[in-house]
């Protein structure tokens, strides 16, 4: 089939590349404008358009995805088929436009999960399972008819990262099967209305508030967050080190069987180990990051000091 795509950043490259390097032919990418980045404000493409023009794809970025002149180029690519992975929602003009339709990957066991952030909030939130979705876009954001779905398990000490990785490469070969099955006209299309069971969790764009500890939570909600945030955008704490209070992003915890201490209080032996107090149980940094540093295990952190007063707030 041809295949026009929309995405924009890396876990979109994958799926892209998988669908390059298939049969279909992939007659465009739509990918987000150029926009400066960073303390030098450079311009800084896509990862998406990265890999469109060295794979010499017809690239196209609009401003606004109702501009008359994009529309009349994006009809001219006759394809048969649009495929969205994370990209922005589209107006009722584009997604309208194939005539096989408009499908989307998402990151989570729809209807569960619907929103930006899917696979940090699983974690956050405890699952021990996720997943990822295809399904056909409607008017509604997420809410269209599923086309199939796998299923992953998120261990113990998962990062939203490692999730992350691992959902990108098993979602591209999903999204591959879907775009088959669609070919071969082989879809059943389900309702989310008939697949919904209980309560519905939503996958809410993550604000720096979310990000905050709170170390009077139970050591395992402390935990859920610090993993389900590392390792972007992080959780932070302030930290007092002798009275003197910074920033510092946490990466990586364990939570302890031990329950000594006092909500933020730390009990340390400055060589190898570090561990807070909580609402339960004790919890063990493993890795993190003070401003203006980079990231680091628990030894080298602690190599800096020596009997200094340590607490978490």
């Amino acid at each position: 089939m041809r295949i026009v795509f929309m995405g924009t950043p890396g876990f979109a490259v994958e799926s892209l590349s998988v669908i390059h390097e298939s049969r279909h032919e992939v007659v465009g990418v739509i990918t987000a404008t150029d926009k400066p980045a960073g303390r030098g404000q450079k311009v800084r493409f896509s990862e998406v358009k990265h890999f469109s023009l060295t794979n010499n794809l017809k690239l196209l970025q609009p401003a606004n995805l109702k501009d008359e002149a994009f529309l009349k180029e994006l009809a001219s690519l006759n394809a048969d088929l649009f495929v969205v992975v994370a990209f922005r929602m589209l107006p009722d003009v584009v997604w309208q436009m194939p005539p096989k339709g408009t499908i989307n990957l998402h990151a989570s066991l729809l209807p569960q999960y619907r929103g930006a952030a899917p696979i940090n909030w699983a974690i956050i939130n405890g699952e021990k399972e996720t997943g990822a979705t295809t399904f056909f876009i409607e008017k509604q954001i997420d809410t269209g008819n599923i086309i199939d779905q796998i299923k992953v398990d998120i261990t113990e000490n998962m990062t939203a990262g490692e999730l992350h990785d691992l959902l990108m490469v098993d979602g591209a070969q999903l999204l591959l099967h879907t775009i088959d099955q669609i070919e071969k006209g082989e879809v059943q299309p389900k309702r989310q209305d008939d697949l919904t069971q209980g309560e519905l969790r939503k996958a809410f764009k993550i604000f720096k508030d979310t990000c905050k500890i709170d170390w009077s939570k139970s050591a395992q909600t402390v935990h859920n967050l610090i993993r389900g945030l590392s390792p972007y955008p992080a959780a932070f704490s302030e930290i007092a080190i002798q009275n003197k209070v910074s920033t510092v992003k946490v990466f990586k915890t364990k939570v302890e069987t031990t329950n000594e201490l006092a909500v933020g209080h730390v009990k340390t032996d400055y060589k190898t180990y570090l561990h807070v107090g909580t609402e339960t149980n004790d919890i063990s940094i493993l890795e993190l990051q003070l401003a203006g540093k980079k990231r680091m295990k628990i030894s080298d952190f602690l190599n800096g000091y020596k009997n200094d007063e340590i607490r978490f707030s």
